[in-house]
């Protein structure tokens, strides 16, 4: 069995739909984090499209795309969120292919298990959601045909972990496709960054209550990689070839890494 050996699958309140949570590999992580991403999961897709004027879906789109993920693939949406990457990947795999979405919080894997409920397209039939470890990955080596991540990396507390296990479950010559805030070299640009944080992202936010989760963010796009420490995390991770998209006028980032 490629998912770790014992699975404890538990149905959600309300669908027939379970996540599997390994009962071996105990999900570790900064509390605070994993905490703050349940805090927002209620509402966290209405935030994204208002934030990001709905760009966030076109910048995820190109992320699946970079994946190099193909019909019939065995796919992972890493960090998984609410499930935006999962449900572009399963269009890309189609009915015959599959896509596990993993992530750390329950109530964010409970959304993305919802909106996989409501949803008619007979390939999201082949999405599977996981609760766990992204520095601790509970499948086998050369497991996944294509990787996606979208706004994780960051939020982990390694990231030296987290790209040798994305190396290590990945097959030969697939790749993995992050997609993340853009911490720029460039002052002005990050300058712009910081102002739209504290002025529209937070303000935002605060009308949700949420004010304080989303202040985190200007902090933790300060303590990311650089698109050039990015390349050579995943080149010293074993990676073949990484390559750094800015996007968006450098405000957000695509990190390409083929194994």
């Amino acid at each position: 069995m490629a998912v770790s050996s014992h699975l404890c699958l538990r149905p959600l309140p309300g669908h027939n739909r379970p996540i599997f949570r390994p009962s071996r590999r105990p999900v570790r992580c900064a509390d605070d984090r994993q905490a703050l991403f349940s805090r927002i999961a209620p509402v966290y897709d209405n935030l994204n499209d208002l934030l990001s004027l709905g760009q966030h879906r076109i910048w995820k789109r190109m992320s699946v795309s970079w994946s190099g993920a193909r019909e019939g693939d065995n796919v992972l949406d890493l960090c998984c969120g609410s499930g935006d990457l999962a449900f572009l990947l399963s269009e890309k795999v189609g009915p015959n292919g599959k896509v596990t979405g993993l992530d750390f919080s329950e109530e964010q894997l409970s959304v993305a298990s919802s909106r996989q409920h409501l949803r008619s397209k007979a390939c999201y039939d082949n999405i599977q959601w996981i609760e766990g470890n992204a520095l601790d990955l509970p499948f086998s080596d050369c497991y996944f045909d294509a990787i996606a991540m979208g706004y994780g990396l960051r939020n982990l507390t390694d990231f030296d972990k987290a790209m040798e296990e994305m190396y290590r479950v990945l097959k030969p010559g697939s790749k993995a496709s992050i997609l993340d805030f853009n911490k720029s070299t460039d002052t002005l640009i990050s300058s712009i960054q910081e102002w739209m944080i504290d002025n529209v992202v937070v303000p935002v936010a605060a009308g949700y209550g949420l004010a304080k989760e989303y202040k985190y963010l200007k902090k933790s796009i300060q303590e990311f990689s650089t698109g050039k420490e990015l390349e050579k995390l995943a080149l010293d991770a074993g990676f073949s070839n990484a390559k750094h998209y800015e996007i968006s006028g450098a405000l957000m980032g695509n990190l390409v890494a083929t194994r």
